[in-house]
Protein backbone atom coordinates (compact mmCIF):
# COMPACT_ATOMS: atom_id res chain seq x y z
CA UNK A 1 0.00 0.00 0.00
CA UNK A 2 1.56 3.46 -1.17
CA UNK A 3 2.32 5.91 1.76
CA UNK A 4 -0.70 8.34 2.88
CA UNK A 5 -3.57 6.32 1.49
CA UNK A 6 -5.63 4.96 4.26
CA UNK A 7 -9.06 3.11 3.47
CA UNK A 8 -11.50 2.85 6.44
CA UNK A 9 -14.22 -0.61 5.97
CA UNK A 10 -17.23 -0.70 8.06
CA UNK A 11 -19.26 -3.62 7.39
CA UNK A 12 -23.41 -3.25 9.03
CA UNK A 13 -25.33 -6.87 9.00
CA UNK A 14 -28.54 -5.65 9.88
CA UNK A 15 -28.33 -2.39 7.83
CA UNK A 16 -30.25 -3.87 5.31
CA UNK A 17 -33.68 -4.15 7.31
CA UNK A 18 -32.92 0.37 8.25
CA UNK A 19 -32.27 0.99 4.63
CA UNK A 20 -35.27 0.92 1.98
CA UNK A 21 -34.62 -1.55 -0.57
CA UNK A 22 -36.20 1.18 -3.55
CA UNK A 23 -33.70 1.75 -6.36
CA UNK A 24 -33.12 4.83 -8.79
CA UNK A 25 -36.01 3.58 -11.02
CA UNK A 26 -38.20 2.02 -8.92
CA UNK A 27 -39.53 3.45 -5.73
CA UNK A 28 -41.57 0.93 -4.53
CA UNK A 29 -39.46 -0.87 -1.06
CA UNK A 30 -41.36 -4.04 -2.25
CA UNK A 31 -40.06 -4.96 -5.27
CA UNK A 32 -36.73 -4.86 -4.46
CA UNK A 33 -34.73 -6.85 -1.37
CA UNK A 34 -31.05 -6.01 0.14
CA UNK A 35 -29.60 -9.77 0.12
CA UNK A 36 -26.18 -9.10 1.73
CA UNK A 37 -24.12 -6.68 4.28
CA UNK A 38 -23.76 -3.37 3.97
CA UNK A 39 -20.27 -1.84 3.93
CA UNK A 40 -19.45 1.56 3.89
CA UNK A 41 -15.63 2.50 2.63
CA UNK A 42 -14.12 5.71 3.05
CA UNK A 43 -10.52 6.69 1.45
CA UNK A 44 -8.15 9.09 2.33
CA UNK A 45 -5.93 8.99 -0.85
CA UNK A 46 -6.35 8.69 -4.69
CA UNK A 47 -8.01 5.82 -5.49
CA UNK A 48 -11.43 5.39 -7.25
CA UNK A 49 -11.55 1.47 -8.33
CA UNK A 50 -12.78 -1.09 -5.83
CA UNK A 51 -13.93 -4.12 -5.65
CA UNK A 52 -15.57 -6.13 -3.12
CA UNK A 53 -16.97 -9.71 -2.60
CA UNK A 54 -20.11 -10.43 -1.28
CA UNK A 55 -21.99 -13.64 0.71
CA UNK A 56 -25.60 -13.90 0.19
CA UNK A 57 -28.03 -13.56 3.00
CA UNK A 58 -31.22 -15.67 1.34
CA UNK A 59 -29.59 -18.19 -1.54
CA UNK A 60 -33.13 -19.28 -2.55
CA UNK A 61 -33.40 -15.89 -4.71
CA UNK A 62 -32.60 -16.94 -7.85
CA UNK A 63 -32.20 -13.97 -10.05
CA UNK A 64 -29.29 -11.74 -11.03
CA UNK A 65 -28.30 -9.40 -9.10
CA UNK A 66 -27.27 -5.89 -9.00
CA UNK A 67 -24.40 -4.06 -7.61
CA UNK A 68 -25.61 -0.35 -6.03
CA UNK A 69 -24.17 2.15 -3.69
CA UNK A 70 -26.23 4.07 -1.61
CA UNK A 71 -26.85 7.83 -3.71
CA UNK A 72 -27.96 10.26 -1.06
CA UNK A 73 -29.48 12.56 -4.19
CA UNK A 74 -32.28 10.47 -5.18
CA UNK A 75 -35.94 10.95 -4.15
CA UNK A 76 -35.56 14.38 -2.91
CA UNK A 77 -32.71 14.05 -1.18
CA UNK A 78 -33.86 11.19 0.69
CA UNK A 79 -31.80 8.36 -0.49
CA UNK A 80 -31.73 5.31 -2.76
CA UNK A 81 -29.61 2.66 -4.20
CA UNK A 82 -28.44 3.61 -7.88
CA UNK A 83 -26.24 0.81 -10.10
CA UNK A 84 -23.73 4.05 -12.02
CA UNK A 85 -20.75 2.95 -11.78
CA UNK A 86 -21.13 -0.39 -10.56
CA UNK A 87 -21.34 -3.85 -12.25
CA UNK A 88 -21.92 -7.16 -11.51
CA UNK A 89 -17.91 -8.97 -12.06
CA UNK A 90 -20.00 -13.11 -10.93
CA UNK A 91 -22.41 -15.07 -8.90
CA UNK A 92 -21.17 -18.16 -7.85
CA UNK A 93 -21.96 -20.58 -4.97
CA UNK A 94 -23.59 -18.15 -2.91
CA UNK A 95 -21.02 -15.40 -3.62
CA UNK A 96 -21.49 -11.80 -5.77
CA UNK A 97 -18.32 -10.13 -6.46
CA UNK A 98 -18.90 -6.73 -7.58
CA UNK A 99 -16.88 -3.75 -8.79
CA UNK A 100 -17.20 0.00 -8.51
CA UNK A 101 -15.27 3.35 -9.93
CA UNK A 102 -16.09 5.34 -6.85
CA UNK A 103 -17.00 4.91 -3.10
CA UNK A 104 -19.46 4.99 -0.79
CA UNK A 105 -21.82 2.10 0.81
CA UNK A 106 -22.32 -0.78 -1.56
CA UNK A 107 -24.80 -3.72 -0.99
CA UNK A 108 -26.29 -6.34 -3.45
CA UNK A 109 -29.88 -5.58 -4.60
CA UNK A 110 -31.93 -8.59 -5.43
CA UNK A 111 -35.37 -7.95 -7.67
CA UNK A 112 -38.12 -9.37 -6.11
CA UNK A 113 -40.71 -8.40 -8.84
CA UNK A 114 -41.77 -12.54 -9.72
CA UNK A 115 -41.60 -14.63 -6.93
CA UNK A 116 -39.35 -18.18 -8.14
CA UNK A 117 -42.55 -20.36 -8.62
CA UNK A 118 -44.43 -17.52 -10.49
CA UNK A 119 -40.95 -17.05 -13.04
CA UNK A 120 -40.84 -20.76 -13.49
CA UNK A 121 -44.69 -21.13 -14.04
CA UNK A 122 -43.66 -17.78 -17.17
CA UNK A 123 -40.83 -20.02 -18.20
CA UNK A 124 -42.86 -23.00 -18.98
CA UNK A 125 -45.93 -21.24 -20.81
CA UNK A 126 -42.86 -19.15 -22.89
CA UNK A 127 -41.27 -22.10 -24.08
CA UNK A 128 -44.20 -24.29 -24.94
CA UNK A 129 -45.85 -21.18 -26.60
CA UNK A 130 -42.75 -20.45 -28.21
CA UNK A 131 -42.38 -23.86 -29.69
CA UNK A 132 -46.01 -23.43 -31.02
CA UNK A 133 -45.74 -20.34 -32.44
CA UNK A 134 -42.24 -21.49 -34.77
CA UNK A 135 -43.88 -24.55 -35.95
CA UNK A 136 -46.69 -22.60 -36.99
CA UNK A 137 -44.46 -20.19 -38.58
CA UNK A 138 -42.99 -23.41 -40.52
CA UNK A 139 -46.30 -24.84 -41.64
CA UNK A 140 -47.38 -21.04 -42.67
CA UNK A 141 -44.13 -21.32 -44.99
CA UNK A 142 -45.02 -24.45 -46.18
CA UNK A 143 -48.60 -23.79 -46.65
CA UNK A 144 -47.86 -20.46 -49.00
CA UNK A 145 -45.08 -22.23 -51.13
CA UNK A 146 -47.70 -25.09 -52.01
CA UNK A 147 -49.84 -21.73 -53.04
CA UNK A 148 -47.69 -19.03 -54.62
CA UNK A 149 -47.74 -20.16 -58.09
CA UNK A 150 -51.89 -20.05 -58.01
CA UNK A 151 -52.33 -17.12 -55.69
CA UNK A 152 -49.98 -14.30 -56.84
CA UNK A 153 -51.35 -13.97 -60.53
CA UNK A 154 -51.88 -9.91 -59.81
CA UNK A 155 -49.80 -7.73 -58.34
CA UNK A 156 -52.32 -7.21 -55.20
CA UNK A 157 -51.83 -10.45 -54.20
CA UNK A 158 -48.36 -11.17 -54.97
CA UNK A 159 -47.38 -8.26 -52.40
CA UNK A 160 -50.22 -9.54 -49.99
CA UNK A 161 -48.96 -12.83 -49.75
CA UNK A 162 -45.03 -11.52 -49.72
CA UNK A 163 -46.11 -9.53 -46.52
CA UNK A 164 -47.40 -12.52 -45.27
CA UNK A 165 -44.47 -14.95 -46.47
CA UNK A 166 -42.17 -11.73 -44.62
CA UNK A 167 -43.88 -11.30 -41.57
CA UNK A 168 -43.88 -15.19 -40.75
CA UNK A 169 -39.84 -15.30 -41.50
CA UNK A 170 -39.14 -12.07 -39.37
CA UNK A 171 -41.14 -13.69 -36.35
CA UNK A 172 -39.58 -17.16 -36.71
CA UNK A 173 -35.80 -15.38 -37.14
CA UNK A 174 -36.54 -13.75 -34.08
CA UNK A 175 -38.18 -16.67 -32.25
CA UNK A 176 -34.59 -18.52 -32.37
CA UNK A 177 -33.27 -15.63 -31.67
CA UNK A 178 -35.18 -15.07 -28.35
CA UNK A 179 -34.39 -18.99 -27.43
CA UNK A 180 -30.66 -17.94 -27.99
CA UNK A 181 -30.98 -15.42 -25.65
CA UNK A 182 -32.36 -17.23 -23.17
CA UNK A 183 -30.08 -20.02 -23.08
CA UNK A 184 -27.36 -17.03 -22.90
CA UNK A 185 -28.86 -16.02 -19.78
CA UNK A 186 -29.45 -19.20 -18.09
CA UNK A 187 -25.27 -19.85 -19.01
CA UNK A 188 -24.44 -16.54 -17.30
CA UNK A 189 -26.60 -17.61 -14.29
CA UNK A 190 -25.02 -21.07 -13.92
CA UNK A 191 -21.55 -19.91 -14.29
CA UNK A 192 -21.92 -16.18 -12.44
CA UNK A 193 -20.28 -14.60 -15.65
CA UNK A 194 -21.47 -12.06 -18.35
CA UNK A 195 -21.24 -13.22 -21.99
CA UNK A 196 -21.95 -9.23 -22.83
CA UNK A 197 -20.63 -9.89 -26.98
CA UNK A 198 -23.11 -12.35 -27.25
CA UNK A 199 -25.93 -11.44 -25.59
CA UNK A 200 -25.66 -8.17 -27.30
CA UNK A 201 -25.59 -9.92 -30.55
CA UNK A 202 -28.83 -11.82 -29.43
CA UNK A 203 -30.71 -8.79 -28.78
CA UNK A 204 -29.79 -6.98 -31.78
CA UNK A 205 -31.41 -9.89 -34.33
CA UNK A 206 -33.97 -9.90 -31.81
CA UNK A 207 -34.65 -6.34 -32.30
CA UNK A 208 -34.16 -6.14 -35.47
CA UNK A 209 -36.64 -9.18 -36.69
CA UNK A 210 -39.14 -7.87 -33.95
CA UNK A 211 -39.55 -4.62 -35.64
CA UNK A 212 -39.59 -6.30 -39.14
CA UNK A 213 -42.52 -7.96 -38.55
CA UNK A 214 -44.42 -4.90 -37.54
CA UNK A 215 -43.05 -2.87 -40.10
CA UNK A 216 -44.12 -5.63 -42.85
CA UNK A 217 -47.57 -5.20 -40.91
CA UNK A 218 -47.15 -1.85 -41.74
CA UNK A 219 -46.37 -2.33 -45.58
CA UNK A 220 -49.74 -4.83 -45.89
CA UNK A 221 -51.82 -1.51 -44.46
CA UNK A 222 -50.17 0.90 -46.84
CA UNK A 223 -50.91 -1.24 -49.80
CA UNK A 224 -54.41 -2.03 -48.95
CA UNK A 225 -54.67 2.10 -48.33
CA UNK A 226 -52.98 2.36 -51.82
CA UNK A 227 -55.50 -0.10 -53.74
CA UNK A 228 -58.30 0.91 -51.88
CA UNK A 229 -57.95 5.42 -53.05
CA UNK A 230 -55.55 5.51 -55.84
CA UNK A 231 -57.60 3.47 -58.26
CA UNK A 232 -56.71 3.96 -61.02
CA UNK A 233 -53.08 4.28 -60.11
CA UNK A 234 -51.50 1.04 -61.45
CA UNK A 235 -47.53 0.85 -59.93
CA UNK A 236 -45.95 -2.35 -61.05
CA UNK A 237 -44.86 -5.35 -59.52
CA UNK A 238 -41.24 -4.41 -59.04
CA UNK A 239 -41.77 -0.93 -57.68
CA UNK A 240 -44.08 -2.46 -55.03
CA UNK A 241 -41.85 -4.89 -54.27
CA UNK A 242 -38.62 -2.95 -53.62
CA UNK A 243 -41.12 0.05 -51.98
CA UNK A 244 -42.20 -3.09 -49.50
CA UNK A 245 -38.73 -4.67 -48.89
CA UNK A 246 -36.50 -0.73 -48.11
CA UNK A 247 -39.43 -0.80 -45.77
CA UNK A 248 -40.07 -3.83 -44.07
CA UNK A 249 -35.91 -4.41 -43.42
CA UNK A 250 -34.27 -1.12 -44.20
CA UNK A 251 -36.06 0.80 -41.33
CA UNK A 252 -35.66 -1.57 -39.05
CA UNK A 253 -32.17 -2.07 -39.23
CA UNK A 254 -31.50 1.75 -39.24
CA UNK A 255 -33.54 1.70 -35.78
CA UNK A 256 -31.67 -0.77 -34.43
CA UNK A 257 -27.83 0.37 -35.55
CA UNK A 258 -29.01 3.68 -33.97
CA UNK A 259 -29.80 2.35 -31.07
CA UNK A 260 -26.97 -0.14 -29.99
CA UNK A 261 -24.47 2.58 -31.50
CA UNK A 262 -26.00 5.21 -28.75
CA UNK A 263 -26.10 3.21 -25.88
CA UNK A 264 -23.74 0.25 -26.22
CA UNK A 265 -20.50 2.45 -25.13
CA UNK A 266 -21.62 3.04 -21.80
CA UNK A 267 -22.94 -0.36 -21.10
CA UNK A 268 -26.47 0.73 -21.70
CA UNK A 269 -27.71 -1.29 -24.07
CA UNK A 270 -28.88 -4.75 -22.92
CA UNK A 271 -30.85 -5.22 -19.48
CA UNK A 272 -29.12 -7.29 -16.32
CA UNK A 273 -32.21 -10.13 -16.39
CA UNK A 274 -32.52 -11.04 -20.16
CA UNK A 275 -30.66 -10.26 -23.39
CA UNK A 276 -32.95 -7.69 -24.34
CA UNK A 277 -32.74 -4.08 -24.52
CA UNK A 278 -32.39 -2.15 -21.85
CA UNK A 279 -35.12 -0.01 -19.47
CA UNK A 280 -33.81 1.00 -16.01
CA UNK A 281 -30.36 2.66 -17.15
CA UNK A 282 -31.21 3.97 -20.65
CA UNK A 283 -34.54 3.50 -21.49
CA UNK A 284 -32.96 1.74 -24.85
CA UNK A 285 -36.80 -0.45 -24.97
CA UNK A 286 -38.38 2.36 -26.29
CA UNK A 287 -36.30 1.94 -29.20
CA UNK A 288 -38.73 -0.97 -30.06
CA UNK A 289 -42.06 -0.13 -27.93
CA UNK A 290 -42.29 3.29 -29.90
CA UNK A 291 -42.53 2.30 -33.56
CA UNK A 292 -44.27 -0.99 -32.70
CA UNK A 293 -46.81 0.93 -31.28
CA UNK A 294 -46.79 3.57 -34.11
CA UNK A 295 -47.30 0.94 -36.69
CA UNK A 296 -50.37 -0.19 -34.32
CA UNK A 297 -51.56 3.50 -34.16
CA UNK A 298 -51.17 3.58 -38.02
CA UNK A 299 -52.93 0.61 -39.11
CA UNK A 300 -56.08 1.89 -37.01
CA UNK A 301 -55.90 4.60 -38.72
CA UNK A 302 -55.97 3.42 -42.00
CA UNK A 303 -58.42 0.48 -41.05
CA UNK A 304 -60.73 3.35 -39.83
CA UNK A 305 -60.11 5.33 -43.63
CA UNK A 306 -60.93 1.82 -45.08
CA UNK A 307 -64.52 1.30 -43.27
CA UNK A 308 -65.38 4.99 -44.74
CA UNK A 309 -64.54 4.26 -47.75
CA UNK A 310 -66.65 1.10 -47.30
CA UNK A 311 -69.85 2.79 -46.14
CA UNK A 312 -69.47 5.14 -49.01
CA UNK A 313 -68.81 2.79 -52.21
CA UNK A 314 -67.22 -0.40 -50.75
CA UNK A 315 -64.02 -1.21 -51.32
CA UNK A 316 -62.60 -2.76 -54.49
CA UNK A 317 -66.06 -2.06 -56.87
CA UNK A 318 -63.49 -1.14 -59.69
CA UNK A 319 -60.87 -3.69 -59.08
CA UNK A 320 -60.76 -7.62 -60.36
CA UNK A 321 -62.46 -10.22 -58.22
CA UNK A 322 -58.97 -12.24 -57.34
CA UNK A 323 -57.69 -8.39 -56.16
CA UNK A 324 -60.75 -7.82 -54.49
CA UNK A 325 -60.81 -11.06 -52.31
CA UNK A 326 -56.96 -9.74 -51.80
CA UNK A 327 -58.02 -6.65 -50.36
CA UNK A 328 -60.78 -8.03 -47.89
CA UNK A 329 -57.93 -10.95 -46.98
CA UNK A 330 -55.59 -7.84 -45.66
CA UNK A 331 -58.53 -5.80 -44.41
CA UNK A 332 -60.19 -9.36 -42.20
CA UNK A 333 -55.73 -9.75 -40.92
CA UNK A 334 -55.07 -5.99 -39.87
CA UNK A 335 -58.58 -6.13 -38.12
CA UNK A 336 -57.63 -9.02 -36.08
CA UNK A 337 -54.08 -8.81 -35.68
CA UNK A 338 -53.48 -5.31 -35.23
CA UNK A 339 -55.63 -5.31 -32.17
CA UNK A 340 -54.12 -8.68 -31.03
CA UNK A 341 -50.31 -7.28 -31.35
CA UNK A 342 -51.33 -3.80 -30.41
CA UNK A 343 -52.46 -5.31 -26.82
CA UNK A 344 -49.48 -7.75 -26.68
CA UNK A 345 -47.28 -4.65 -26.86
CA UNK A 346 -49.39 -2.57 -24.19
CA UNK A 347 -49.17 -5.42 -21.76
CA UNK A 348 -45.04 -5.71 -22.67
CA UNK A 349 -45.57 -2.08 -21.35
CA UNK A 350 -47.78 -2.59 -18.60
CA UNK A 351 -45.12 -5.50 -17.30
CA UNK A 352 -42.68 -2.46 -16.91
CA UNK A 353 -44.76 -0.20 -15.04
CA UNK A 354 -46.34 -3.08 -13.11
CA UNK A 355 -43.69 -5.23 -12.83
CA UNK A 356 -44.70 -6.90 -9.94
CA UNK A 357 -48.26 -7.50 -10.99
CA UNK A 358 -48.31 -11.40 -11.60
CA UNK A 359 -51.60 -11.73 -14.06
CA UNK A 360 -50.29 -8.70 -16.36
CA UNK A 361 -46.57 -10.83 -16.82
CA UNK A 362 -48.94 -14.05 -17.38
CA UNK A 363 -51.31 -12.45 -19.99
CA UNK A 364 -48.40 -10.85 -21.38
CA UNK A 365 -46.14 -14.22 -21.94
CA UNK A 366 -48.98 -15.92 -22.93
CA UNK A 367 -50.29 -13.25 -26.05
CA UNK A 368 -46.36 -12.68 -27.01
CA UNK A 369 -45.32 -16.38 -27.47
CA UNK A 370 -48.29 -17.29 -29.36
CA UNK A 371 -47.77 -14.42 -32.19
CA UNK A 372 -46.99 -17.04 -34.69
CA UNK A 373 -49.82 -19.27 -33.96
CA UNK A 374 -52.47 -15.71 -34.46
CA UNK A 375 -50.63 -15.16 -37.92
CA UNK A 376 -51.01 -19.08 -39.40
CA UNK A 377 -54.61 -18.63 -38.41
CA UNK A 378 -55.88 -15.38 -39.38
CA UNK A 379 -52.76 -14.63 -42.22
CA UNK A 380 -53.34 -17.78 -43.64
CA UNK A 381 -56.26 -20.41 -42.96
CA UNK A 382 -59.06 -18.28 -42.78
CA UNK A 383 -58.06 -17.15 -46.59
CA UNK A 384 -60.88 -18.88 -48.14
CA UNK A 385 -58.86 -19.15 -51.44
CA UNK A 386 -55.81 -20.83 -49.92
CA UNK A 387 -58.08 -23.43 -48.53
CA UNK A 388 -59.40 -23.41 -52.25
CA UNK A 389 -56.35 -23.61 -53.49
CA UNK A 390 -54.92 -26.42 -50.95
CA UNK A 391 -57.94 -28.20 -51.57
CA UNK A 392 -57.91 -28.17 -55.36
CA UNK A 393 -54.25 -29.42 -55.12
CA UNK A 394 -54.49 -32.74 -52.92
CA UNK A 395 -57.81 -32.98 -55.02
CA UNK A 396 -55.74 -33.46 -58.54
CA UNK A 397 -52.91 -35.33 -56.58
CA UNK A 398 -55.44 -38.14 -55.48
CA UNK A 399 -56.91 -38.04 -59.43
CA UNK A 400 -53.26 -38.21 -60.82
CA UNK A 401 -53.31 -41.31 -58.23
CA UNK A 402 -56.43 -43.22 -59.24
CA UNK A 403 -55.41 -42.54 -63.04
CA UNK A 404 -51.98 -44.07 -62.44
CA UNK A 405 -53.56 -46.90 -60.54
CA UNK A 406 -56.68 -47.21 -63.70
CA UNK A 407 -53.46 -46.97 -65.64
CA UNK A 408 -51.26 -49.32 -64.41
CA UNK A 409 -53.85 -51.80 -64.38
CA UNK A 410 -54.64 -51.69 -67.58
CA UNK A 411 -51.17 -52.12 -68.99
CA UNK A 412 -51.00 -55.41 -66.66
CA UNK A 413 -54.29 -56.37 -68.82
CA UNK A 414 -52.99 -55.65 -71.63
CA UNK A 415 -49.46 -57.07 -71.06
CA UNK A 416 -51.31 -60.47 -70.31
CA UNK A 417 -53.45 -60.48 -73.80
CA UNK A 418 -50.29 -59.65 -75.56
CA UNK A 419 -48.69 -62.93 -73.84
CA UNK A 420 -51.43 -65.18 -74.12
CA UNK A 421 -52.02 -63.96 -78.48
CA UNK A 422 -48.01 -64.58 -78.49
CA UNK A 423 -48.70 -68.05 -76.88
CA UNK A 424 -51.28 -68.71 -79.14
CA UNK A 425 -49.04 -68.07 -82.33
CA UNK A 426 -46.65 -70.50 -81.04
CA UNK A 427 -49.50 -72.92 -80.45
CA UNK A 428 -50.55 -73.10 -84.04
CA UNK A 429 -47.28 -72.27 -85.53
CA UNK A 430 -46.30 -76.07 -84.18
CA UNK A 431 -49.68 -77.54 -85.73
CA UNK A 432 -51.65 -77.31 -81.97
CA UNK A 433 -55.33 -75.82 -81.88
CA UNK A 434 -55.86 -73.48 -78.73
CA UNK A 435 -59.56 -71.38 -78.65
CA UNK A 436 -59.94 -68.45 -77.80
CA UNK A 437 -60.84 -67.68 -73.72
CA UNK A 438 -64.50 -67.54 -73.10
CA UNK A 439 -66.56 -69.17 -70.76
CA UNK A 440 -65.10 -72.02 -67.99
CA UNK A 441 -66.41 -74.66 -70.69
CA UNK A 442 -64.68 -73.52 -73.40
CA UNK A 443 -61.43 -73.01 -71.41
CA UNK A 444 -61.57 -76.63 -70.15
CA UNK A 445 -61.71 -77.78 -73.86
CA UNK A 446 -58.65 -75.80 -74.95
CA UNK A 447 -57.01 -76.96 -72.15
CA UNK A 448 -58.17 -80.86 -72.91
CA UNK A 449 -57.27 -80.48 -76.58
CA UNK A 450 -53.95 -79.02 -76.21
CA UNK A 451 -52.89 -81.38 -73.61
CA UNK A 452 -53.97 -84.48 -75.72
CA UNK A 453 -52.86 -83.32 -78.89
Amino acid sequence: MSTGLTITTLTFSTLNIVLPARNASNNSVNDNKINTEVVLVKLKGDFNNVSFSFNKLNKSLTLRPQCVFWNFSLFENRGGWDNEGCNLVSDMNGNVMCHCNHLTSFSVLFSTYIPPAIAFLLDIITYIGVTISMASLVLCLIIEAFVWTALTRNSTSYIRHVSIVNIAVSLLIADIWFIIGAAITKAEIESGTQMIPACTAATFFIHFFYLSMFFWMLISALLLLYRTIMVFSHMSKCIMLAISFLVGYGAPFIIAVVTIASTASYNGYIGTQACWLNWDKTKALLAFVIPALSIVFINFLILIVILFKMLRRGVGDTVQSDERNALMVIIRCLVILTPIFGLTWGLGIGTLIAPYNVGIQIVFTIFNSLQGFFILVFGTLLDAKIRGTIASRFSSIVSISDRTRSTSGAATASSTTSAMDFLRRRVRRNGYNMSQPGNASSSNTASESFINT
